[in-house]
């Protein structure tokens, strides 16, 4: 089956005040802000256009094309019940087509399909309502007084920004960010190096997943930790008037952008030819917690209690992970794959809880 070759329609904002994004699977494309304004803010600079700058594009790898059978699956299980995870991974080979049949077999056999935990953004206003929060949304991305990137950032460090920026965008390209937020201008950078890359940033197993779950009668269930906004307007103003921390961040990216796109094509190559072992010894040493850090460190988050959000996502899917343990003979789920294969990660905290834990390279059936 085809690989998707847009971004899941799902991951996009419900309007403009409702928004689920996934949590470490696109935190570091689609990172934006704690209030619905500025994941919408995030969102849109995901859309990257194809330059005449892309005919020479550096490849720092060359990335596997055609059929590939992707990774074997985790077994987690408790007596007679099992749940088998699927991690995915992003960014992927653009032009390479997934083997499913094991994840299709699993779903038709299973009685919960969970996805990826996410974090939502709620705030209860109506449609007209909405309408006239749009006139705030303007400039949500940009510096407090409409600062450029060369006033806010480090000599050094804006000296690196131009010669990447210069690299992926081309000479000329980009001028419109460079009022951007660091974390926002990092964000469209790291955009376009992917797309340079022969990478793709789509949700390549979300169509698949979907559809086997939809020949089985099932609906995805989706762990949702959800932070309600009573005030939006006033959320909004919040966020566009504070400070963010967010250099750190926007220096990662840049390392990142440097130094790790080999190792992310090698992660995507592994990934599609299912070779475990190779993902293990390519850690995914990314720029996500430095950005979520810049995110749940403003006065914003402080003040509407999402300074622990990464701990209560992940509570939130451990928590929907044992319920469905305890109901279902077979659950299907997925999970970004360095979440699987961390040493602290989602299956080591159910391993702890006393199931029983077993990666696609010791499975023994």
């Amino acid at each position: 089956m085809a690989l998707r070759s847009a971004c899941d329609a799902r991951h996009r904002a419900d309007a403009w005040l409702r928004v689920r994004i996934p949590w470490k699977a696109r935190l570091g494309i689609h990172v934006a802000g704690v209030i619905a304004a500025a994941f919408l803010a995030a969102g849109a600079s995901a859309q990257t256009a194809s330059t005449d700058a892309d005919k020479t594009a550096e490849l720092p790898t060359i990335v596997v094309s055609g059929e590939q059978p992707g990774p074997g699956l985790w077994k987690v299980s408790s007596g007679d019940h099992v749940m088998w995870i699927l991690g995915t991974l992003s960014p992927l080979p653009k032009d390479m087509h997934w083997q499913a049949k094991e994840v299709e077999e699993t779903i038709a056999s299973a009685q919960e399909v969970l996805d990826s935990p996410r974090f939502k953004v709620d705030a209860d206003v109506g449609f007209f309502s909405k309408l006239t929060l749009l006139p705030t949304l303007v400039g949500v991305r940009d510096n407090p007084g409409h600062a450029t990137l060369q006033q806010v950032l480090p000599a050094d460090v804006y000296a690196r920004w131009m010669t990447l920026k210069t690299k992926y965008f081309g000479a000329g390209r980009g001028r419109n960010i460079e009022t951007w937020r660091p974390l926002f201008a990092a964000i469209e950078l790291w955009n376009q190096a992917i797309h340079r890359s022969g990478l793709t940033r789509s949700d390549i197993t979300g169509d698949i997943v979907d559809a086997a779950a939809k020949r089985k009668g099932l609906v995805p269930v989706t762990p949702t930790y959800t932070v309600a906004v009573a005030d939006p307007r006033a959320a909004i103003k919040d966020f566009k008037q504070g400070s963010m921390d967010d250099l750190d961040c926007f220096e990662k990216t840049l390392d990142r952008i440097d130094s790790d796109l080999d190792a992310m094509t090698l992660r995507a190559n592994a990934w599609a030819t299912g070779d475990i072992d190779a993902l293990r010894r390519l850690p995914d040493t990314n720029q996500r917690e430095a950005c979520l850090a810049a995110l749940t460190g403003t006065n914003f988050a402080r003040e509407r209690g999402v300074t622990d959000l990464r701990q209560r996502i992940e509570n939130t899917w451990l928590d929907a992970a044992s319920a469905a343990l305890a109901k279902n003979a077979v659950t299907f789920a997925r999970m970004p794959i360095m979440e699987l294969l961390a040493k602290d990660s989602y299956v080591a905290k159910l391993k702890a809880k006393g199931y029983t834990v077993e990666a696609p390279d010791d499975v023994v059936e």
